[in-house]
């Protein structure tokens, strides 16, 4: 396809602001229930749906029980190529997007300066993330900007049924519904992926289940893959694990370590969320509540600043003693696990790690304790140590679950210990557009790059195109940024454009 020169987007005060993608000439940093039919794959890799299903009880109750996989759905186009609850709900679904697009105002911008050039076109883009109306945003924007796509969702609780009608009835093949059974969650990947005459030349992943199901299952795909972009903790891990081996086989994007991510979708996004997570599920009241957070990255600093405004007794415990000086200069209380879980009200891991709370730990939890899980993977909390003849499961609300044990004492559980935001609540989408922005560029820059420009490796994204995303959501606020002079910047030895910071600089 023709190399793009340049996409230009045009600024509030009437200047033209160009971004360079094919020709740019500073290269990316790089750094360091209900049991399926068939069973695709349990021992693929660390997934989000590594421990117990329950998903049956995770329907929509105005739903018949059939498995969207037993249903002959289409849409009112005549096609059939997508799975989801109920196309019926399309038009709910289409509302809701309608909503977000209010509130994601650089995708928008996007789409409207992609009228003329395409600077997709010709790619064919296999995701995997949560599918919600802010997804949907990210989907259609990125069908306007000339791709094709096909989508499955990355967290078995987090789709919203009506959403993925409403993308199902505008055409895009999406295999996804709340409430999926392991063996449905890898269905719907290996149908987004094996089909007959679609030959994905990009992946965009939240979690790298997609990535290593291709991997495993179809590694041959990667001779016309031209990159992966990733968003999460788990998903990043992942690809600097390939490399480390010598088996990532195309360049990658790390959008989960950019600044748009980290200080706005993981800080600011769990700051309100946690919030809403926890009243939706529990009704609690937070004043007064003793609560530990299992790390003090940008997702526990969020947690944190939420409880700790509506009157909880906050502790922290966290393994970096930079992030942990941190927590201790914010006024939180750094402590072991073991030092506090018999007292506490509620336990919040957010480490990106696995068995952070242990059996031992949930044993020693006071009656009540509510135990959940603010990082993308299930294997934070040891819930597979839980499903023992001896404790009893109950079932209270929708991801909500008594785990009791035989004395009486019983903990409460919430979305099995996935993702409690996505899975139990909903998250601001104004954030959400700044990730999804992130996300679209990274796409256009790996797509565009000339050969050679990137290799096997794991790229961040330079400080520019962090800024320019920034730009894009500042009218929202009628924001006006201070413009230097040319005194100012030969003073500061900077661009007057930008970048202002240099690549490593983390904000």
């Amino acid at each position: 396809m023709p190399n793009k020169k340049k996409y230009n987007v045009d600024g509030d005060a009437g200047r033209k602001a160009q971004i360079q993608f094919a020709d740019q000439k500073q290269e990316f940093n790089k750094r360091p229930t209900k049991i399926g039919r068939r069973s695709l794959s349990r021992s693929i890799s660390q997934s989000s749906t590594d421990s117990y299903s329950s998903a049956a009880s995770y329907t929509d109750s105005s739903d018949d029980e059939t498995s969207p996989r037993d249903k002959q759905q289409k849409n009112s186009k005549g096609s059939s190529d997508f799975c989801v609850k109920n196309i019926k709900q399309a038009e709910f679904g289409r509302r809701e997007i309608e909503i977000a697009e209010q509130e994601m105002p650089a995708l928008m911008a996007l789409r409207k300066r992609a009228q003329g050039e395409k600077p997709l076109a010709g790619a064919k883009i296999v995701g995997c993330t949560h599918i919600t109306a802010q997804t949907a945003v990210l989907m259609e924007t990125l069908g306007a900007l000339g791709a094709q796509c096909r989508w499955a969702a990355c967290n078995i609780y987090s789709t919203l049924n009506e959403v993925a009608a409403a993308l199902a009835e505008s055409g895009f093949p999406v295999f996804a519904w709340k409430g999926e059974s392991e063996d449905d969650f890898w269905w719907c990947i290996d149908r987004c992926v094996n089909v007959e005459g679609w030959q994905p030349n990009m992946i965009l992943d939240d979690g790298g289940d997609l990535t290593h199901w291709i991997y495993k299952k179809y590694p041959n795909m990667f001779k016309k893959i031209k990159g992966i972009v990733e968003e999460s903790v788990t998903g990043v891990h992942r690809l600097y694990q390939l490399s480390k081996a010598g088996k990532l086989c195309v360049p990658a994007m790390n959008v989960n370590d950019s600044v748009t991510k980290q200080k706005f979708d993981n800080l600011y996004c769990c700051r309100e969320s946690i919030l809403d997570g926890l009243k939706r599920t529990t009704d609690m009241m937070f004043g007064g509540k003793q609560v530990v957070v299992c790390g003090y990255g940008e997702v526990g600093k969020g947690c944190c600043a939420a409880l700790k405004a509506m009157g909880s007794i906050v502790y922290v415990t966290e393994i970096d003693p930079i992030c942990a000086l941190q927590a201790c200069m914010d006024g939180f209380r750094l402590v072991k696990l073991n030092e506090v879980i018999r007292q506490v009200d509620i336990v919040i891991t957010c480490t990106g790690n696995k068995n952070v709370v242990t059996r031992e730990h949930l044993d020693r939890m006071k009656n009540s304790c509510i135990v959940c899980n603010m990082g993308h993977s299930n294997t934070e909390i040891d819930v597979a140590s839980l499903r023992t003849p001896e404790l009893t499961w109950e079932r209270v609300r929708s991801q909500v679950d008594h785990v009791i044990w035989p004395d009486g004492k019983r903990i409460v559980l919430l979305a099995e210990g996935r993702l409690l935001n996505l899975s139990c609540s909903t998250v601001p989408t104004f954030v959400l557009s700044i990730t999804a922005t992130t996300q679209a560029l990274a796409l256009i820059e790996l797509y565009n790059a000339p050969e050679g420009r990137y290799k096997q490796d794991v790229y961040l994204l330079p400080k520019k195109m962090d800024e320019y995303v920034a730009s894009l959501h500042l009218p929202t606020f009628d924001a006006h940024l201070t413009e230097l002079t040319d005194e100012q910047a030969k003073y500061l030895g900077l661009n007057k454009n930008g970048p202002f910071k240099p690549n490593y600089y983390r904000c």
